[in-house]
């Protein structure tokens, strides 16, 4: 079985979530600036076997899209053009960052690190294919 890879896309940076080969456990993979992205994926794809993209999908809570929706919507098309037959899922991403910060907390890492918002990045991107992965 091929991997399913987690984007917490941000206008900045990038949290990134792998899952194993059985897609049983999603695993941190990294955060990478936002801008370096498309290249990032398309070395990955070619080391490891990739299956489908999950991208987060930023709602507010009366369930309208969050403002930066427009700029995942720009990136979806770039990454639709670079990878035409990789299918793309969306998840809801509501609260991962409230809840990869209070994770932070509950495993006792000190508050330099809480403040890494890289590392808050990427556990959000694995909340989010942990939530996609508990879709079935």
């Amino acid at each position: 079985m091929a991997r399913i890879l987690a984007l917490d896309f941000g206008k900045v940076r990038t949290g990134i979530a792998i899952t194993d080969e059985l897609q049983l456990i999603a695993s941190g993979l990294t955060t990478i600036e936002t801008k370096d992205l498309l290249s990032f994926l398309e070395e990955y794809i070619q080391k490891e076997s990739v299956e489908r993209f999950v991208v987060g999908l930023p709602k507010q809570m009366d369930n309208t899209a969050s403002e930066s929706e427009e700029l995942i919507q720009d990136f979806l098309k770039k990454l639709k053009a670079k990878f035409p037959s990789m299918p793309v899922e969306r998840q809801d991403e509501r609260f991962t960052s409230k809840m990869a910060f209070q994770s932070m907390l509950d495993s006792g890492m000190k508050k330099k690190k809480r403040r890494d918002k890289a590392l808050v990045d990427e556990i959000s991107a694995t909340l989010i294919l942990q939530a996609y992965l508990n879709r079935f």
